[in-house]
């Protein structure tokens, strides 16, 4: 076959295949996410401030790459301003520094509605997190039972999908989406919660497994708002940067409405769940 182009041979190996990569992915992800959960302050500022620069940019690029860049640098700027504030228990202050970043942002973008709407949905829930797990009480734990749970959620929806399928959960939004998959993440959390609440020594159980399956809901629509937004604006991926799962606005949907409903939980109760449920 002398002067003959060979043809491209497949990738049909273990390592390529897209579970494979979803699970190293999420491996490789989970090793320093649940270090500076476990060490606190400030590795876990700087932690949060990276995937929030991330995801910055991820947003600016999927709703208003047209806009100037200087209005995305005002997004971290404020985003920073803000993550410096909660880290000084400063949380009203900080909550003051997003809804100002957002109207500059607004301004500086000439009228991007959607940039300017960033600093919240990024902001908000990155502060939550902050202020969550500076709760000199339970914070460590809380954040533990939080990403185990969302990872839960996920890990079951994906599973129960795939096993099960059956009829589609929201197919305008997310075609791959089933009612199986939903209530897979719902049970799979809720397991998580009774660990949970067994292991920090929680009674009765039910209390946390109940809340847990109702936060891995809350994630499952997370992960739909950020489809419908994606959909949008005509993307598949808010990034590439985790391969297997996209972008770290695509890893991080769920929790992203997971831990803004868990912070107006704390805030309005007792302090942390784990203690008072």
């Amino acid at each position: 076959m002398n002067g003959a182009t060979a043809l491209p041979v497949p990738e049909t190996g273990l390592l390529s295949h897209p579970l494979t990569k979803r699970i190293l992915s999420a491996l490789v992800l989970a090793v320093p996410v649940l270090a500076s959960v476990y060490v606190g302050s400030p590795v876990f500022e700087i932690m949060v401030s990276a995937a929030a620069l991330a995801m910055t940019w991820e947003w600016y690029r999927m709703c208003a790459r047209d806009a100037p860049g200087v209005a995305a640098i005002a997004v971290g700027v404020t985003l920073i301003a803000a993550f410096t504030a909660v880290g000084l228990a400063q949380t009203a202050f900080s909550l003051a520094v997003l809804g100002i970043g957002a109207v500059v942002v607004f301004v500086l973008s000439r009228r991007r509605l959607w940039l300017s709407a960033g600093v919240f949905y990024v902001g908000l829930p990155c502060v939550a997190m902050i202020w969550l797990r500076n709760d000199p009480t339970a914070g460590r734990e809380t954040i533990f039972w939080l990403l185990g749970l969302v990872w839960a959620s996920d890990i079951g929806a994906y599973a129960f999908g795939r096993l099960i399928g059956g009829p589609k959960l929201a197919p305008a939004v997310s075609p791959n989406k089933t009612w199986a998959g939903f209530c897979g993440a719902i049970i799979c959390a809720g397991l998580v919660g009774a660990a949970t609440a067994a292991i920090v020594e929680l009674e009765p159980l039910w209390h946390l497994a109940l809340v847990s399956a109702i936060l891995g809901a809350t994630a499952q629509a997370g992960d739909l708002l950020e489809s419908w937004v994606k959909r949008r604006f005509g993307v598949k991926d808010a990034g590439s940067l985790i391969p297997g799962h996209g972008g770290f606005l695509d890893r991080a949907d769920g929790l992203i409405a997971a831990v803004v409903i868990t912070a107006l939980i704390t805030a309005v109760g007792e302090g942390s769940m784990l203690t008072w449920l």
